[in-house]
């Protein structure tokens, strides 16, 4: 909760300091410009922009982290979502307070043409990314069973063998999920490497509104995950079982 709370303190702040504080060198492109160019922006527009920019995204993050602590998870990705996207408008937005680049009638000036694809070709790359990431975190989880082990698919996936297995158990619930090390966290979707209060750092493939879950300890560590269905979820325990007796 306080890492959230945190980060829109943090955005509040710089949103203080850029809008009402006037401390324009906190803008990024900005305070590297040469004196002639800086008297071609309309600087206090701008500011006020990214003041109502910050002042939102630090109202968000904060309201994230307060929603969190009463088990309201799926805002998380409501509010990267938020982030990614007004971020995106603000970096559109922000040029139009660019005399550099665009003259008085709004119209894009043909030198800044030039100065315009690298910041469009990052957000696309940056959209790009976000939506193939959002794409296969929200993909079920798949295993296929090997003569050696079982293979559990997608990010973060890996072959698990049959001797490397110490312990299997179906469990209705998960450990407490302290915070996410290395992975991605889409709504109830959870992949990847996770700090849990009782068991310490484990590996996740779960869709947490489908218990049950298949607890798989290993002597690398412990990992957890279950199927589209609680019926496919059984079937596999029970494979596993059978295989390692």
């Amino acid at each position: 909760m306080w890492f959230y709370i945190i980060i829109g303190i943090f955005f509040i702040a710089i949103g203080l300091a850029v809008h009402v504080f006037k401390w324009y060198f906190l803008i990024s492109g900005y305070n590297t410009m040469s004196r002639d160019k800086k008297a071609n922006v309309d600087i206090e527009g701008l500011g006020r922009l990214m003041g109502i920019y910050s002042y939102i995204n630090g109202g968000v993050f904060i309201v994230m982290g307060v929603l969190k602590t009463l088990g309201l998870k799926s805002v998380q990705t409501l509010a990267i979502v938020f982030f990614i996207i007004s971020t995106v408008y603000l970096l559109i937005k922000a040029q139009k307070y660019d005399g550099n680049i665009y003259d008085k009638n709004g119209k894009l000036r043909k030198e800044a043409r030039k100065q315009l694809a690298l910041p469009v070709a990052i957000i696309v790359v940056t959209l790009v990314f976000v939506v193939v990431l959002m794409f296969f975190s929200s993909q079920s989880t798949k295993v296929t069973f090997l003569e050696k082990g079982i293979q559990i698919h997608g990010m973060y996936g890996d072959v698990y063998t049959w001797d490397s297995i110490e312990a299997v158990d179906l469990i209705k619930e998960l450990p407490t999920i302290e915070m996410r090390t290395n992975g991605s966290a889409l709504g109830s979707d959870l992949k990847g490497h996770f700090r849990t209060r009782e068991l310490g750092s484990v590996k996740l493939f779960v869709n947490t509104q489908r218990p049950p879950f298949i607890y798989l300890e290993t002597d690398e560590g412990v990992t957890i995950f279950n199927m589209k269905n609680e019926n496919e979820t059984q079937e596999i325990f029970v494979e596993i079982q059978r295989q390692i007796k």
